[in-house]
């Protein structure tokens, strides 16, 4: 895969578009907290998983499935590092209040889901998914797991069922083993292929809906006077991809390509998903959505940064 940066930074505008529509559609309440968390749980349980397993190609490769595990193997270090990393940086001692736990949460956890998708995928196609596909196994366990506790506090077998069970992982799971298996979804099973294709269409613009709608309720007003939030969001949009990288680049040496999906996935702004865990769980509701809006918003200017220092600076200096 060639690194074609003007497609990636022409796909971002495409994606402020869409979500620029969504925050319109929120403002003249076609979208409100209702449809948007039903929106919410169509994604998460249907299109996203449909999209997953949509992902992986007819025809197996081994090139294709050494991106895969590179994807995987990445992102099972990147997430211990980056949960390791939270818990140091917001430790109770430094970071007293329950906000610790929302900052570490927002610190692992990114939009991988479902604003990493219809970026990956607009950007970089077939190819790059893949190595997505693999990372985003970890992401899910790691964010149904820790993630969950981190609010919860407490494991049972309940919570490991729906871990395990989620349909996301499932996709993925389901997916490279047919791929693993050379089993062509396409030519054997041309309905279920079709099915799963035409669904897993709706994925990318209704998850951006869904991110528009979350910037269209923000009180801007009261986020600016958070000083604190705007640290935590840019510890997270600076430090996050700095140990993707250095994981990704400088100790396991992958491919350019793999480095920079991982890279990139770990830039993107703290997951939608902090908001309805810390509403789920008794969390601070206001201030984890508010560090999702801030975080938000200032990747627009960190992640293409970031991604231009990591992918066009540093290989320009290093020669």
């Amino acid at each position: 895969m060639n690194i074609d940066f003007t497609k990636f930074y022409t796909s971002l505008i495409v994606i402020a578009v869409i979500i620029a529509f969504g925050l319109f559609l929120g403002k003249i309440k076609w979208i409100d907290k209702n449809t948007n968390k039903k929106l919410v749980n169509l994604l998460l349980m249907v299109l996203m998983p449909a999209s997953l397993f949509n992902a992986f190609p007819g025809e197996y490769s081994d090139e294709f499935s050494e991106l895969f595990f590179m994807g995987l193997v990445g992102g099972i270090v990147t997430m211990l590092l980056v949960i390791i990393a939270a818990k140091i940086v917001y430790n109770k001692k430094f970071f007293p209040g329950e906000l610790s736990y929302e900052a570490q949460f927002s610190f692992a956890f990114n939009n991988a889901t479902f604003l990493g998708y219809p970026l990956i995928s607009m950007a970089f196609g077939e190819r790059g998914v893949i190595p997505y596909c693999g990372f985003i196994i970890a992401f899910n366990l790691a964010l149904f797991s820790y993630g969950v506790w981190l609010f919860e506090r407490k494991i049972d077998s309940k919570f490991i069922l729906k871990t395990i069970f989620n349909p996301n992982i499932v996709a993925v799971i389901l997916g490279m083993v047919l791929f693993l298996c050379h089993v062509n979804v396409e030519a054997t099973m041309p309905v279920l292929h079709d099915s799963v294709k035409y669904v897993s269409g709706a994925t990318t613009p209704l998850s951006l809906f869904c991110i528009g709608y979350m910037l269209s309720t923000a009180d801007f007003k009261k986020i600016l006077k958070k000083w604190r939030l705007f640290i935590v969001a840019a510890i997270q949009l600076i430090i996050a991809p700095a140990i993707t990288y250095l994981v990704t680049k400088i100790i396991f040496n992958f491919p350019d390509e793999v480095v920079l999906i991982c890279t990139l996935i770990q830039a993107l702004p703290t997951a939608t998903s902090l908001g309805l865990f810390a509403e789920k769980y008794g969390g601070d509701v206001a201030e984890a959505s508010q560090i999702v809006v801030i975080s938000t918003l200032m990747s627009i200017i960190t992640m293409p940064t970031m991604m231009t220092l990591f992918f066009v600076t540093l290989p320009q200096i290093m020669g």
